[in-house]
């Protein structure tokens, strides 16, 4: 029989096992003695990447930031052009994000109804809504309908043209003339109470006359309505038939504007291949020449592929027909049917423009990414201008006629 073991050492025993093998584990440390792992048969582990709220830190703001949150961006930062990738897998696609400096409010205010009403009411256009101006909801968007502006465009919504840049309904073959136009234009203008207004209108190439006698009904219209309302009217070339633009000419406007659209170089590809660089110069030299009190004014859109050669040239060409007034804007696409937008040109690059145009001598420049031909700021300078020219010649009747009357007696 087998001697019995002491409950005691039975329980000692397994300890001095554990610190028998725990040496034996402890073997498998490092030491200073380089190791071949080489042959080891356990592959090693990838480094670990940056945690994603890391990467989110680093590219965030920083701590200058917080602590002066309003300090100005600089230019990189501020005309930084940024791009998304859009589509479904296998059919993606980098499109390049509308600037912020392009961004406008969705017109929703109760002005902006009315004034919609209004024109519906009398079955008025306006180049606002068909040409899709980012400026509608600023320019209707007034405290009351005397501070809005709209863009009347005369001879219906469609045009005998297709520029490639303009969202305006195209056909060969538009509807006949409104009769009525010329009046219910005034009439409405009249109940707005305007102080300046600007008229537009399509090319109606399918008439004998251009639409210029059309033109110049509208124009006596309103003056015969409203005489203290000053009226810009932004025509077309008529085909290069200089004397449809003296009937215009001659209706009695303040503001003659034509706008040639882009730089010579680029007309071709631009407009409509019945309009020419050289044939909208004719235009607004003839109407100076009509007229020489007569305020002239263009405009030009950049960011379609044009140097700064191009444009330096073009307004020299202005200057040399003795044009008044430039504006420039931005080209924005309307739809995916016309012409991709080239390149989205900076603040500072209008700006430079602006005081470029003032220096060869220009009576007035707006130059910004969202000007456009009938900007109301510089309505409101061309509006200054006139009052000031008429009251100048007020003072010079006045002066000759007490003159005359000294004389007499």
């Amino acid at each position: 029989m087998a001697a019995a073991v002491p409950r005691s050492t039975s329980l000692l025993a397994v300890p001095s096992v554990s610190r028998t093998l725990r040496p034996a584990a402890r073997c498998a440390r490092t030491f200073a003695t380089a190791v071949d792992t080489s042959q080891s048969s356990q592959p090693s582990k990838p480094a670990r990447r940056p945690t994603r709220f890391q990467d989110k830190l680093n590219a965030g703001p920083s701590f200058n930031d917080f602590v002066n949150p309003n300090a100005p961006l600089s230019p990189a930062e501020a005309y930084e052009i940024k791009t998304a990738t859009v589509g479904p897998e296998g059919r993606k696609k980098t499109i390049t994000r509308l600037p912020e400096w392009l961004k406008t409010p969705i017109p929703i205010n109760d002005n902006y109804k009315r004034l919609k009403k209004d024109l519906r009411g009398l079955n008025l256009h306006t180049v606002c809504e068909e040409a899709k101006c980012p400026n509608i909801s600023d320019c209707w968007g007034g405290s009351s309908k005397s501070a809005a502006t709209a863009t009347i465009m005369l001879m219906g919504d469609t045009c005998t043209r297709g520029c490639r840049f303009c969202s305006v309904k195209t056909s060969k073959a538009p509807p006949p003339l409104d009769v009525h136009e010329p009046e219910n234009t005034a009439e409405a203008l009249r109940r707005w109470g305007l102080g300046y207004v600007v008229l537009t209108g399509v090319d109606r190439d399918d008439l004998a006359d251009g639409g210029a006698r059309h033109w110049a009904e509208s124009v006596m219209k309103i003056k015969q309505k409203s005489p203290q309302m000053l009226v810009e009217t932004l025509t077309g070339d008529f085909e290069g038939n200089m004397e449809m633009v003296r009937i215009v000419v001659r209706s009695g406007m303040d503001v003659f504007a034509h706008n040639i659209e882009t730089v010579e170089e680029l007309t071709p590809f631009v407009r409509d291949r019945k309009a020419k660089f050289r044939q909208s110069l004719d235009v607004l030299r003839t109407a100076k020449e009509e007229r020489p009190e007569l305020i002239t004014k263009t405009s030009i859109m950049l960011g379609l592929g044009e140097t700064d050669a191009q444009v330096e040239h073009a307004l020299k060409e202005l200057r040399k027909n003795d044009v008044d007034v430039v504006t420039f804007g931005q080209y924005m696409r309307p739809t995916k049917r016309h012409m991709a937008v080239t390149e989205y040109i900076t603040p500072d690059k209008f700006e430079m423009w602006r005081q470029r145009a003032l220096d060869m001598g220009f009576l007035y420049c707006a130059s910004g990414p969202l000007v456009r031909s009938s900007y109301k700021a510089g309505e409101a300078f061309i509006e200054n201008v006139l009052k000031k020219r008429a009251a100048k010649r007020n003072e010079v009747v006045g002066a000759a006629a007490v003159e005359n009357s000294s004389t007499t007696i």
